[in-house]
Order: C-alpha cells, then structure tokens, then sequence
C-alpha cells in the first residue's frame, strides 16, 4: 500500500520504534511481507510533516479546482453545492469508519490489511490493486490537466499538448527517481503552497462576491438568479434539472479522492486514540472549508453560461479550466488571472508529482506482500523501487491520447475511470468496517474499550454503502440516452464508466479460485494479532513525545499554537 510506505518511510526521523512483530504468513504479510529480503528495503527518510502535506496537499488538486469547472456548466451553482455538500457527507462517514478501525489497530498494511483480516482476503486483494488502478489513472489525468491550464495562455493549435505532457512527465519522474527525501522536501512545500493558495481563493472569491473588486460589483447569488441555480441536460424542466444534478456526482466523487489517504497515514501514526478522534474532526473541516465554501462562493461568481469557461458549449478560444481564474477575470482584476492560472499549474504539477509516488508505492507495497511480480519490489541503493516506478510512468504515457484528442473530452475519459475506482474503494472500506463491526459484537469486545467510535456506528456505513453502490452504477447514465439532440449511445464513455466493476469482480472471484480462500467469520476473525505490540510502541512514542515536547516548550509554542490545528 502506499500509505504504509509513507509510514514505513517517515516516522523513524521522528524517533518511533520500529516494531518486528513474528507471527503467521498472513501477519507477515500485513506487516509489509518478506521480512529482510535484498535490495527489497525502503529508506526511511520522509518526515512526519512531509506525510501530513502530502495527504492535506493531496486532496486539494485536480478534482476541487478544475474539475468544478464542468460540473458548473454542465448543472449550475446549485446543483454542485447540493452534490458537493451531501458526497462530502459520504466522505466523512467513509473517513469516520475508517477511522474506527485504524484507531483500534493500526496495520501498516492499512485499508487492506483490514479487509484480509476482518472481511475476506479476496477483497484485500481487489481492494489493493483497485488503488493502484486509481493512482496509475491520476498521473495521466493530472497531465491532462495540465495541458488544460496551459492551453488559457498557448491554444492546442499553436503548439500541441503532447510537448507540455513531455516536460511534466519528465520532471515528475526525476523528482521520484533521485529519492524520497527529495520528493518530501520538494512536495512539503508544494503543498504548503497550495492549501495557501486555496486559503486565499476563498477569501478573494468571497471578498469579490460583495463587491471588493475593481468593479465594485456586488454579485451576491445574482447568478443564481440568472441564468439560474439549476442548469438542464438532456431533457428540459425538472427532469432536466434532475439528470444535470446527478450527472455532477461524478465530479463530486472525482473532487474529493484521495481525502481517505489523509485517514489512513494518520490512523497508522504512533498515537492513534488522540490523532484518530481529531484527525476524523478536522477532516470534517476540511471538507466544509475546502470544498462546500469554495464551490458555493465560486457558484456566486461565475454564471454556468460563461464562454470563458473551457467546458462550457460556448467557450471561446481563451477559455480558462478553472472557474477560478474565470471569477478573476470576470471581476476585471489585471493580471490576477494570469498569476492565479500559474499557481493551479502548480498545483496540478504536485498533484501529478505526488500521485505517482503513491502508485509506484502501492504496487511496491503489492510485491512485498507477495500480490504482485516480485521484480517490484526490487529497489535500487538509494532506496527507489526502480520497476515500480518504471512501470507506473509507463502508463502514465496514457496521457498522450491528448495529442489526437482533444484535453478536455480525455480529461472526461480519466475522470471517469478514476471516480468509479475510487468509488469501488470507498464500497470496500465501508464493507470492511461492517464486517469488524459484526466480529466485534461477536467477540464481545465493549464499545467502550474503541479508541474511536464513527459517530453513526454501522447505520452510517450502510447508508453510505447503499449510495456509493447507486452512484457507481448510475454516474454515467447518460451513456444509454438516445435522444437525438445528445447522440446515441456513447461507447468510449461507457468503457471508462463501468470498466472497474467488472474487473473489480474478476480480481476477487479470481483470487478466490486460485487460492480457495473464505469469507471471514465474524467470530474467528483477527481482532488482536499485533495489538499488544502497537500499543506498547504507543506508550513508548507518547513518553518519547511529551519529553520531547518538554524539552523544547518554549521553542514550539508558536507551532502548537497557530499551525498545529491544521494538520
């Protein structure tokens, strides 16, 4: 998994214990695999902040900011506050049951180590390569991004997408290749930089919604007025509207991947029963400041008709991809725009960068627990799993479909493919942490002894199960339409929809047959193996951390004071 290997990699800079526990194949396999295999061993060089930033850093991205941008003029300012606000729900009790079962064993192994133990091996299984399918779909995408927000200063006809993707490409993987406490340092900064950014957004979009800007214009929910809150999309009236609204929960779902990465790394950090309580609390804000405030205050300011927007149907030839820069530039603020379509060149430059760290690590994590070919496990001196990487930029050349097509139809295609493998990951946690819920009330384990409880208990992942299951079946609907004003049916977009169910299905009924592995029963399944350990280490590290602190109170006032709530 990529998350264990952002723990694996960071936390013995910040003096953790690193525990060798000995047990059964299927231990040693949640605990990373083989156990000291040559040329198999990363180094340990990423910093407890370098995996904060890149998990905070990671969730804002392409998703939030420019993928807002069709979702707004496909369906309106309404339609994506409702859409955004209610998956972000979804989220958070995704993140909430997540939550409770790190905080009661953190495996290094993460989300999948869960699902082994508590749910059915098959679905480890599934679960694990479907996040790296997620992850190898990202880097091209977010390429394909970038040409996006490249092609608002040089159009596609003056010089071709493909040079853009070349020197992204390029550089994200030389980034990778000469080391983790290169990657660390320079994504630790890129992300500070980008939840900075989107700091600013948010006060500039809201100071411009009053009237703050050179025009003086106060636009409060004028828009929302005309052309109005609702757009319609293949049929007119309320059934119009209806279909423009669901059809903008795949740009919800795509907005907030990689938010369960976040609760994963901090559910494995040494101190799981005080970080998994506050970790759950401010993702929760996270969410309402990051996504619901930025798509409401950005709704105010640019109607879903705008030709500058480059996915709306009159677009002109300068369109930006986020309706961002759009709410700049229609406030008439000189040469903002153009500072503002830099810094989300940026941002989409760390997301591609980070993106491919975590898919060449999740395959990485794959090969030491025997799921994948050996050979990607191999890494080389300074500790880089070479074939992991190589084989994770390969797939990235996908992103080269953008010189035949144009960036803003690919950029659907990956969408596409991600959200629904995101989606299948969301189903799985949700199933996993039914499966503990029902071991637990079948091995008598109190509610009290949890470190962390959801807040909805299993009621919260059923209603979220039910909705991720009816989302990733009906998400591309319009894919069967076949009123004449939309076309027939549309194979291409169909394949990208709903290719990661099937395959979904055939990794875990074909790891069922080859190995004949069952379901977990509830009364047998591994609530304890490990446990004792973790917490012994735990105590070790709160000691080692409060005298730490001790030692150092005056000098990190400041931190614990004005940052630390942050992360």
């Amino acid at each position: 998994m990529a998350v264990t290997d952002l723990k694996n990699e960071g936390f013995s800079e910040e003096k953790t214990v690193e525990k060798k526990l000995s047990g059964d194949d299927v231990g040693a396999a949640e605990m990373g695999g083989l156990s000291n295999p040559e040329h198999v061993d990363l180094h340990r060089a990423l910093k407890a902040r370098h995996i904060t930033m890149i998990a905070i850093g990671g969730a804002i991205g392409t998703g939030l900011i420019i993928g807002t941008g069709e979702a707004l003029a496909k369906a309106g300012p309404g339609a994506i506050f409702i859409s955004y606000t209610w998956t972000g729900f979804i989220v958070y009790l995704v993140m909430c049951a997540l939550g409770e079962m790190a905080a009661w064993l953190p495996l290094p192994s993460g989300f999948t180590g869960y699902a082994v133990r508590f749910a059915d091996p098959a679905l480890g299984f599934a679960l694990g390569w479907t996040y790296w399918f997620k992850y190898i779909i990202l880097s091209p995408n977010q390429l394909t991004a970038g040409a996006l927000v490249i092609s608002y200063w040089i159009p596609t006809e003056r010089i071709n997408a493909g040079v853009w993707i070349t020197i992204f490409l390029v550089a994200i993987v030389c980034i990778n290749y000469f080391g983790v406490r290169f990657f660390g340092e320079f994504e630790f900064w890129l992300s500070s930089f980008k939840v900075i950014v989107i700091l600013g957004i948010i006060l500039l979009s809201f100071i411009l919604m009053l009237g703050g800007g050179p025009d003086h214009d106060r636009k409060g929910f004028r828009y929302w007025r005309e052309p109005g809150a609702f757009n319609t999309y293949i049929d007119e009236g309320a059934a119009g509207r209806f279909y423009a609204f669901w059809s903008t929960m795949v740009s919800a779902t795509f907005a907030y991947l990689g938010t369960e990465l976040v609760g994963v790394t901090v559910g494995e950090a040494q101190n799981p029963r005080q970080t998994i309580p506050r970790a759950i609390k401010l993702t929760f804000y996270r969410i309402v400041v990051f996504y619901v405030v930025s798509v409401l205050l950005v709704g105010t300011l640019v109607p879903y008709d705008s030709p500058k927007l480059a996915f709306a149907v009159n677009s002109s030839s300068s369109a930006a991809a986020s309706p961002f820069v759009v709410a700049v530039e229609l406030a008439g603020i000189p040469v903002l725009s153009h500072i503002l379509n830099a810094c989300i060149l940026l941002f989409v430059f760390s997301a591609a960068n980070s993106d491919l760290y975590i898919a060449t690590r999740t395959i990485y994590g794959l090969a030491r627990e025997g799921k994948a070919p050996k050979i990607f496990a191999r890494t080389d001196r300074r500790g880089v799993p070479v074939y992991a990487l190589g084989i994770c930029s390969v797939i990235a050349l996908l992103a080269y479909m953008n010189v035949s097509s144009d960036s803003k139809t690919v950029f659907k295609y990956f969408v596409n493919l991600v959200s629904i493998f995101g989606l299948l990951t969301w189903i799985s946690i949700l199933i996993t942490h039914i499966c503990f819920v029902r071991a637990r009330k079948a091995q008598n384990v109190p509610v009290e002894s949890l470190a962390y409880k959801a807040p909805l208990g299993v009621a919260g992942s059923w209603g979220a199960l039910i909705f991720c299951i009816i989302v990733a079946l009906t998400k591309n609907y319009d894919v069967f339409t076949h009123n004449p004003k939309w076309g027939n049916f549309d194979y291409k977009n169909f394949i990208t929809a709903y290719l990661g169910i099937p395959l979904y299905f055939i990794l875990i009924f074909g790891y069922k047959l080859a190995t004949r592995c069952k379901m977990v029963e509830p009364a047998t399944a591994d609530l304890w193996t490990g446990k004792d350990a973790i917490d012994r280490e735990e105590a070790l590290f709160v000691a080692q951390r409060d005298a730490e602190m001790e030692k150092h109170s005056q000098s990190h006032w400041f931190y614990r004071k004005f940052v630390a709530w942050l992360f």
